[in-house]
């Protein structure tokens, strides 16, 4: 039998080579960086759930995130985790509150560094929903949605980049967009947390920011993680509604659906590794079970081949060290 003529290990045989026809190239430009804010001076708590992650006090914050500058780091997220919580989210959308004031000590010092806010009110609310509760303690769009449009124009004052609602209710984009306009803040961006599955992956986080729910859960709002053709609904309405940006999440479960929406709406699309993937691939390197530099390499390559553009992850500046060292 002849040997085959068309041999693709040819162009594998050395690293000079992979790189040369390399299809997807992940850049430390996509990486965005979770952080988490807390009240208060001086705190510094370690997540048990996610080794190596924090919350911080605004002063602290603002080192961690200098942390992710001096990486080459360009974007961070930032979620809220108040000690004040009510049935009504209220710390979530007030002027002074937590969020605006750590957007503002951050652009002071890094004015060139994007910030992103989250827009949601499960970590804001004693009930650890995503929004205000009916009677019958179902989820209450009509009354959830103001608040929403108020919280992100609190934090569009303080300066924040971009917007991130991260709820899943109808409408909310739109009623953001509205809002935004209306308080001259049309050119704040959002991203949309369009494609957000009611995923098993969240735990750590909801450890993290303080935000399970106290009863209940979130699949009458957050997607069936069965469902693909219901994704594409979901980012056409919130592009229609006005969204800049559209996030998949979780990213490593949901390859397909990123590729499918990438390939279906062209528009620049996020993803974000969640913090199950972050902490079972952690916890597993430090046990020596496996590589986890490789692993979490291989993983963000896998989401940025997808079809992702952006990258939400909590190894952005462990990630951004190791590719700058391989470069």
């Amino acid at each position: 039998m002849a040997y085959p003529q068309h041999r693709l290990r040819r162009l594998r045989q050395s690293p000079a080579w992979r790189r040369l026809v390399r299809e997807s190239v992940l850049r430390v430009e996509d990486l965005v960086y979770p952080l988490f804010v807390v009240p208060g001076e001086g705190r510094r708590q370690p997540v048990p759930s996610m080794p190596g992650i924090h919350r911080f006090s605004p002063e602290l914050l603002v080192e961690e995130a200098g942390a992710a500058v001096d990486a080459g780091v360009g974007a961070v997220l930032l979620f809220g985790v108040p000690d004040h919580k009510d049935a009504l989210g209220s710390e979530a959308y007030a002027e002074g509150g937590l969020v605006p004031r750590a957007v503002r000590e951050l652009k002071a010092r890094y004015p060139d560094l994007l910030i992103w806010t989250d827009v949601c009110l499960c970590q804001y609310t004693d009930h650890g929903h995503c929004a205000i509760l009916a009677a019958d303690g179902s989820p209450d769009e009509e009354a959830t949605l103001p608040l929403l449009a108020r919280t992100a124009v609190s934090h569009a004052r303080a300066g924040t980049d971009a917007v991130a609602p991260s709820d899943m209710l109808d409408g909310r984009v739109g009623a953001i967009r509205a809002a935004l306009d209306e308080a001259g803040h049309g050119s704040t961006p959002i991203v949309s947390y369009a494609a957000k599955y009611a995923s098993a992956f969240y735990g750590p986080f909801r450890d993290a920011a303080h935000s399970a729910p106290s009863h209940g859960d979130r699949r009458t709002h957050q997607m069936d993680p069965a469902n693909g053709d219901e994704a594409l609904r979901e980012v056409q309405a919130d592009l229609e509604e006005g969204a800049d940006i559209v996030m998949v999440k979780p990213a490593g479960p949901c390859l397909d659906v990123i590729r499918r929406v990438k390939d279906t709406f062209r528009a620049p699309t996020a993803a974000y590794q969640v913090s199950g993937e972050f902490s079972m691939m952690r916890a597993a390197g430090e046990r020596g079970w496996i590589d986890e530099r490789a692993v979490a390499l291989e993983s963000l390559g896998a989401i940025k081949r997808a079809g992702a553009d952006i990258i939400v992850t909590y190894y952005a500046v462990e990630a951004a060290r190791w590719l700058r060292e391989d470069a």
